[in-house]
């Protein structure tokens, strides 16, 4: 491990860095700059395109230049923008100086008031932020999220005809299928997965109180309005929010939160029911040469991807969740609690990308025990009572609930042979005590 990861505050640029590293490309300070240098190049460019009359004659060749400023954006030109922010105390400011340097090296000096033209900061950054959470989702969080609702397609329908015992409320119930259960969660991350796309990512670009002031005042006969929409949606493929103040609202990023909370909540109830099932030795796992279950007990082979995954699930929707709850709320036209919040994005999104992983790996670790799954179903023949009763129901039986109630709760642990001898006892047509004689643990689980 790299002496800086040694001493890093977070585990996330410690000791599970490795894991996390693929994230600076979008929640960096660098990438944020990188960022704010698209949106700034851009909407100059865009204005270009109007054409204001002072840009007529900025040449469209010239296009590429300014575009390659943002191409070609290096940890040195990041740290040239930190150091203009040292004089400036003013982190957006400091990127429009650095592009306005980039504007006197190019010939292209008499143009540069119009960098940032009737802008606020947050203009830029409510444009910025929004462009790294479609990225990293796109890039980063959609794939790995694939690959667990890949993994899980695939074993639900390998065990898909793997009969087991179910448990409510921990207690034997009516028997079930392995792959079903696992059915059960792809279904539920993929119906929410579907919901995270639907929710559109939106950014504003109004001026200083969301009403185009400046840009009204120096030509009016603009529309603006129509000119951020296209410039928004089309130039940056975000939602154009329109009417806002100072800041964008963020109730679409909150709705974005609050959904990936709960794909976070499912995977949580994956991760429990696959570590309880390995506690039923329903599953063993792959053990690794070398790895080291417990210190003190040699024979141990713990859970500790599903352990590791819970965990960092938590602490990513703690964040989640005052990120949702604190964005939306901003005094009168804005205040400043957004902007530090905003720049810890990048945390829950990482704890979630680590419990992916973890996830992912612990998935790949199972192996299923069908012996121990198999003998458990069959030890519990008080399962089928249900089915038993419902027959008895069917059939116009007096009682049935309650027959079969005193039968199994009497014991619980009654054998196939004392089933079929209640059944053969009963007073009803043969056929429906064939019908009867046929239902076991393993054949009653339902579609």
């Amino acid at each position: 491990m790299p002496s800086f990861s040694l001493n890093a505050i977070s585990p996330i640029d410690g000791r599970y860095s490795d894991k996390t590293t693929v994230l600076s490309n979008y929640f960096s300070e660098k990438s944020l700059i990188k960022n704010r240098l698209i949106v700034e190049i851009e909407y100059f460019i865009s204005l270009c395109e109007i054409p204001l009359p002072e840009l007529k004659s900025f040449k469209k060749s010239d296009f590429k230049k300014l575009r390659e400023i943002y191409e070609n954006f290096s940890e040195k030109d990041a740290i040239a923008i930190k150091e203009i922010e040292k004089k400036t105390n003013h982190d957006v400011k400091a990127v429009e100086y650095f592009i306005k340097n980039e504007f006197d090296k190019l010939n292209i000096n008499e143009y540069k008031e119009f960098i940032h033209f009737g802008l606020t900061s947050q203009d830029i950054n409510n444009t910025a932020i929004p462009l790294s959470l479609k990225y990293a989702l796109n890039d980063v969080y959609y794939p790995e999220l694939d690959t667990i609702i890949s993994y899980l397609n695939e074993s639900s329908k390998k065990w898909s005809k793997i009969p087991m015992l179910a448990r409510t409320h921990g207690q034997p119930a009516s028997p079930t299928r392995l792959g079903k259960e696992i059915d059960v969660f792809k279904v539920r991350i993929t119906e929410q997965l579907t919901l995270l796309k639907s929710i559109p990512i939106a950014a504003k670009f109004g001026g200083a109180t969301g009403n185009y002031n400046a840009h009204n005042l120096a030509y009016p006969k603009i529309d603006w309005r129509e000119f951020s929409e296209k410039f928004v949606s089309k130039n940056l493929g975000l939602k154009h929010s329109f009417p806002t103040t100072q800041i964008e609202h963020y109730d679409h990023l909150a709705a974005i939160f609050d959904n990936i909370k709960r794909i976070n909540n499912i995977l949580i109830d994956l991760n429990r029911d696959l570590w309880l099932y390995i506690s039923m030795d329903y599953f063993k796992q792959k053990i690794k040469d070398g790895e080291i279950g417990s210190s003190a007990m040699p024979h141990k082979v713990n859970p500790i991807d599903f352990e590791n995954s819970e965990g960092n699930l938590g602490i990513a929707n703690a964040n989640f969740e005052h990120l949702s709850s604190k964005l939306p709320i901003s005094r009168l036209q804005r205040d400043l609690t957004d902007s530090t919040v905003l720049r810890n994005i990048g945390v829950p999104f990482a704890h979630t990308l680590i419990a992916f992983k973890s996830t992912i790996k612990g998935l790949n670790k199972l192996i299923v025990n069908e012996e121990k799954i198999s003998n458990d179903l069959n030890n519990n023949w008080a399962v089928v009572a249900e089915a038993i009763q419902t027959i008895l129901r069917r059939e116009g039986y007096p009682q049935p609930y309650e027959t079969l109630k005193s039968l199994t709760r009497v014991n619980s642990n009654i054998s196939k042979e004392e089933i079929h001898n209640f059944i053969n006892k009963l007073d009803v047509d043969d056929n429906i005590k064939n019908e009867l004689l046929k239902i076991s643990p393993e054949n009653y689980t339902g579609i």
